[in-house]
């Protein structure tokens, strides 16, 4: 346990932290986007400069790759979470991906998916036994706000759902 100094009138502020070792240490934690590395490097106090240099030193020695973080993302939702491909394009977009990236992974997480088998799954999984005709009309709607939230189209899940 140790106490922290009181800081009196003389004392400096600290200098902002070192961007590009500040973000090494982020990375090695876990995969980031650019976008969300250089978020982050702001919060911490970062110099924009400092956080650009970082960013380009970081992108040279492959260390920060957007692809990558896309790709992995796209798995991980895809595979793992079993969401649809609406869901997925906007969980790559909101760790702020560029669009091309974003398609290239999409495209990549769905090329061996069948849409289609994953939403018969989800809402067999869903149901749980039941049929979708015992369900009442606020039954359906809950069910298709469901579906449509983890991803699926509309129009497949309400083809699905015989409407």
């Amino acid at each position: 346990f140790h106490r922290r100094r009181a800081s009196g009138p003389d004392d400096e502020p600290a200098p902002p932290p070192d961007a590009y070792l500040t973000a090494l240490g982020m990375l090695s934690r876990r995969e980031l986007s650019a976008a969300q590395l250089r978020d982050r490097l702001r919060r911490k106090g970062c110099p924009d400069e400092q956080i650009d240099e970082a960013l380009a030193r970081l992108r040279e020695q492959r260390t920060l790759d957007d692809a990558r973080v896309a790709r992995a993302a796209a798995h991980l939702e895809t595979a793992i979470r079993r969401k649809g491909p609406v869901r997925v394009r906007q969980r790559l977009r909101a760790l702020g991906l560029a669009e091309d990236v974003v398609d290239e992974a999409v495209t990549e997480a769905f090329r061996d998916v069948d849409v289609g088998a994953r939403l018969d799954d989800v809402l067999a999984r869903r149901l749980r036994g039941q049929a979708v005709a015992d369900l009442d009309a606020r039954g359906r709607h809950r069910l298709i706000r469901s579906l449509v939230q983890q991803g699926f189209p509309l129009d497949q899940v309400l083809a699905r759902l015989g409407r």
